[in-house]
This record gives structure tokens, sequence and C-alpha cells, in this order.
């Protein structure tokens, strides 16, 4: 899977090269390349925001230079856009598997107060928001969705890893335990330790249930 980011702070996502999302770049599942917004500008301060039309506190990222930044991309006839933004749709696990089944995504940061709307009329797909709050701008739930997004696309991780997941069935996952068997005199469930592994999934679906009506009860609604 293809992620083409276009950013004013591509030194932002050197992140990503870690942990698992690291080893699906390194073993080429997926592709994450970033596109400095900044290199397309014909300033010669390599300026890319002006004063907003009708006043106000704040600069707004002009057209133009978003527009020259996309149309460099390779490829994006097919792609979807999506441009992150606390006005989008709230970003959800139906969301992500949705998304993890595009071939091709391109991501669009916003900063400021934001990107002159003409050119988002003119190229983005969809708007995304990772929750109900205002950020100084897109990189880190541009972040987020690469990173949600990227788990479920074939080989990044096993089928068992995503399988019991929170959120996968509307339910919140089961306590986790492991080595040492007793820790600070509390002991792992004796059902754990049983190797019964019928009792050990009713345990958990019903350990599930339980998580989720105590921390989440409006999932069950």
């Amino acid at each position: 899977m293809d992620f083409d980011v276009l950013t004013l702070f591509p030194q932002m996502f050197s992140s990503l090269k870690e942990s698992i999302i690291g080893r699906a770049v390194k073993d080429k599942i997926i592709n994450i390349n970033t596109v400095n917004i900044r290199d397309f500008s014909k300033n010669k301060h390599n300026k890319v925001d002006d004063t907003p039309y009708g006043g106000g506190a704040g600069m707004v990222i002009m057209p133009d230079v978003v527009y020259r930044a996309y149309n460099s991309l390779e490829n994006k006839e097919n792609a979807k856009v999506i441009y992150m933004s606390p006005q989008g749709k709230k970003l959800n696990q139906k969301k992500v598997l949705e998304l993890s089944k595009e071939k091709h995504l391109i991501i669009l940061c916003g900063h400021y107060e934001g990107i002159d709307q003409r050119v988002l009329d003119k190229i983005v797909d969809e708007e995304i928001s990772i929750g109900d709050y205002v950020l100084t701008g897109g990189e880190l739930p541009a972040m987020v969705l690469i990173d949600s997004v990227s788990r479920y696309v074939e080989g990044v991780l096993s089928k068992d890893s995503i399988k019991e997941e929170s959120f996968s069935n509307n339910l919140l996952e089961y306590p986790q335990y492991t080595r040492p068997e007793i820790f600070e005199g509390i002991k792992v469930p004796e059902i754990l330790l049983s190797g019964n592994h019928k009792e050990i999934e009713k345990w958990r679906n019903e350990k599930s249930l339980e998580t989720t009506k105590n921390k989440r009860p409006d999932l069950l609604e």
C-alpha cells in the first residue's frame, strides 16, 4: 500500500520508521512518501501562506502551492485523497478497515488557520478527524491514520494478532497477562493456566463484555 503525505513538516514522519510500521516499510509491504509543500513555493523566501481574505487572525496556506505539490505525485488519479481536519468525520475502526482496502492514499496535512478552500474542493475526496479537538497541524493525525490503517494491510501483522482487537467486534479487548505468574502478590487468573481453551475463550468473551460495559457502554448501544 502506498501513502503519499503532503506536509510542511516531513521530518515529523521519521518516527514511522520504528517498530511494526518500520518493518513493513523495510519489507516493502507499505510505502510512505512525504512531499514538502514548501518545495513548491515560487516565492524567493519559500512562503506558502498569506493573510485570509475578509480579515481574521492567522495565516492560510495558498492553494497554488498545494496544487503543485499534489500534481508532482505519480498515479494520483487512482488514489484517494484525505484531508486531516477537525471538521472531518471522526476516524473509527470501520473507517480504518475500509481505508486498508485502498491501494494508494494521499494525505494532506493542514497548518496555521488551514488551507484555501478552493484547492480542497478540487482535490480532496474525504476529510477525516481523529477527535473533537484542534491540533497545531495535520501531521500527528496523519501518522495516526497511517499507523491504524497499515496494521490491517495484509502482511503487516499476523491474522491472529488483529482478530480479537478492541473495536473489531464492537467490544473492547479482554485483559492480558504474561510472566511472572505472581506479581506483587497478584496471581494470573487461574483459568488462563488451565490449558482448557474452550473455557479460556468463554472467560475472555465474558471479560471483553464486562470491560466494554464498564469503560465504553456506548459501544454496546
